[in-house]
């Protein structure tokens, strides 16, 4: 498996991460073989976030890695705060107040029964943000050695800036989606100087400062489109790109799934993936992809058979 080196320390993480959003409705044994496939894998990187199932995700993590000690050391332990929930799905409210962040930090750990976190994001932006109360849960948990590395994720460039203002670690991720056909980060980057929809720059050119600043991007719903409207790959919707991707799985002997991991992982900016999928197969499939790395023009065949025009 590919490693990547995040943020400004170069720490080494497996390119591709398992997301674990969508495991509260499997059982313990069944998450105990997921973990194993994703080591077997090379997948070591694991995401999480207080929200998913209000805390479930995490607590029933937590009872796996219970039952093997020697299993935290063999992984790297991500989640994200600061999402209040409503009722169901819906968010009530962003909170990245000191105590809310203490208080669900401290809720997270005990829920994955661990002492510390290796990386904390904040989840969205808070439109109430107090950079300085930021800044004094962030030395609180550092301090306390609880979570050892910190990011964001969703946020801009002067969203980041704003906070580095106060925060003395260094932000070192931003969760953002990135797909085939999610493409906005780059779109903007290849529309210089065009009329077209695409050269408007809607996100303040993050991908370009995430690289200037040493801030290792990590793309989420790497196979849907839209917003969670579904999965493009076998989709047909979209003849023309699963053509393209599926002749390029022939010619490297992999997965669709594969082909739509490397395409990211192609990118220079040296992103992580995040699966969404507990599926096993797929996993194993998917985690083929960081073996794969494509030709300058497969990466471009792939981009405009999605339906993007190069100027």
């Amino acid at each position: 498996m590919k490693q990547i080196a995040i943020g400004p320390e170069k720490k080494l993480g497996s390119a591709v991460v398992q997301g674990c959003m969508r495991i509260a409705d499997m059982s313990e044994e069944a998450v105990d073989h997921l973990i194993k496939t994703d080591l077997e894998n090379g997948v070591t990187f694991f995401d999480h976030a207080d929200v998913y199932t209000d805390g479930a995700c995490e607590a029933l993590f937590g009872k796996v890695l219970a039952k093997q000690p020697g299993l935290r050391d063999q992984i790297t332990l991500q989640t994200k705060c600061g999402i209040v929930r409503g009722n169901g799905d819906h968010n009530k409210a962003f909170d990245f107040s000191k105590e809310h962040i203490l208080e669900t930090v401290n809720a997270s750990l005990q829920r994955l029964q661990t002492d510390h976190l290796d990386y904390l994001l904040l989840h969205r932006p808070d439109a109430l943000v107090e950079p300085e109360e930021v800044a004094a849960a962030f030395d609180a948990l550092y301090d306390a050695g609880k979570v050892l590395h910190f990011g964001v994720s969703n946020q801009n460039p002067l969203q980041i800036e704003l906070l580095k203002k106060s925060v003395r670690q260094p932000l070192e991720i931003n969760q953002l989606q990135f797909s085939i056909m999610a493409t906005g980060m780059i779109d903007a980057g290849i529309n210089v100087n065009m009329t077209v929809e695409g050269a408007n720059v809607r996100d303040g050119s993050i991908l370009d400062y995430c690289r200037l600043h040493d801030i290792t991007i990590q793309a989420w719903s790497p196979f849907q489109f839209g917003f969670f409207e579904g999965v493009f790959l076998d989709n047909p919707k979209f003849p023309e790109l699963n053509k393209k991707i599926d002749e390029i799985a022939t010619k490297y002997g992999v997965s669709n799934n594969a082909i739509a991991v490397a395409w990211i992982l192609r990118h220079p900016a040296e992103m992580q993936v995040i699966l969404g999928t507990t599926n096993l197969t797929r996993v194993v499939e998917s985690a083929k992809g960081a073996d794969v790395t494509l030709t300058r023009q497969e990466w471009y065949d792939i981009y405009q058979a999605a339906g993007n025009i190069l100027p």
